[in-house]
């Protein structure tokens, strides 16, 4: 007679049968977390202001843009023109191309000329990206809403449970914004080293990452440029990060690159190499 199992034990009767990929995590080095990958293969959503798709930049590899319309009885997902409202969608999304060369990018327009938007607009943008299957999603936006709380909540574990890693800046002041405080997202601040590869790691809350974002050279609006600083910046570092493990290790769930991340840190009393990151165009 088969035994009975208590409720849940179902997926570990047959182990193997949910994961993604064959092999073990095993010789956690920068080289073979991302030695060589160029993004190809993921696609990237950044939720923002839009996406100049022209701006020199970006290369060309914005695939699709799409906006958040709130007039109708619910809010809908509609095709979008490309542009940047603002220029911060574009600066982060440059930043992601510089890192990772070959990656797609999808603009999900949330953000308005004076990048605010509300909040119902982000959830449902933040809802279409998972809906859609993209890798990974920049979130360099926040919402105090403590009325919203519940929906970001259920959305970032929706994504962290469908393969979908959120990359979400902390709050450029000491107030909570979400989803960035949810432990199933990316939680990114930022440091002022000038490496778009160094990275930190920190184990306690509420921010786990620490990458590049002060005085960033960034791009902008009408094809321009100029120097930023804000945990903004900082997030899209650690999504071309994402973005360069996923390519080359395709099936890796956000739980596996939190640890993969984790291990080829530069936190302090770790050295490693210069010159040995990924090639850039």
């Amino acid at each position: 007679m088969t035994e009975q199992l208590p409720a849940w034990s179902e997926p570990f009767a047959d182990p193997k049968r949910a994961l993604r990929r064959a092999l073990r995590l095993r010789g956690l080095t920068r080289e073979w977390a991302w030695g060589g990958s160029t993004g190809k293969g993921v696609r990237v959503g950044i939720i923002d202001s839009g996406l100049e798709n022209d701006h020199p930049q970006l290369r060309g590899r914005v695939v699709e843009n799409v906006t958040v319309e709130l007039g109708g009885e619910e809010p809908e997902v509609v095709p979008d023109e490309a542009i940047d409202m603002f220029g911060h969608g574009t600066a982060c999304g440059a930043i992601i191309v510089g890192l990772a060369p070959e990656v797609e990018l999808v603009s999900i327009r949330v953000l308005g000329p004076d990048l605010r938007g509300k909040g119902t607009a982000f959830a449902t943008g933040l809802e279409w990206v998972i809906e859609q299957g993209l890798q990974v999603c920049n979130l360099s936006l926040s919402s105090k809403s403590e009325s919203l709380y519940p929906v970001f909540h259920d959305l970032a574990d929706r994504a962290y449970f469908r393969g979908t890693a959120l990359v979400s800046a902390a709050n450029n002041v000491p107030a909570p914004s979400y989803p960035s405080l949810f432990s199933s997202v990316f939680s990114v601040a930022a440091h002022a080293e000038p490496d778009p590869f160094r990275l930190y790691y920190n184990p306690a809350p509420p921010v786990e990452f620490g990458a590049w974002g002060v005085d960033v050279p960034i791009a902008w609006k009408d094809g321009g440029s100029t120097v930023a600083t804000g945990n903004s910046f900082a997030a899209p570092h650690v999504a071309g990060l994402v973005a360069l493990i996923l390519s080359k290790h395709p099936g890796l769930s956000p739980f596996e690159v939190k640890a993969i991340l984790a291990s080829v840190a530069d936190n302090p009393g770790r050295r490693r190499p210069r010159g040995r990151a990924a090639p850039r165009e």
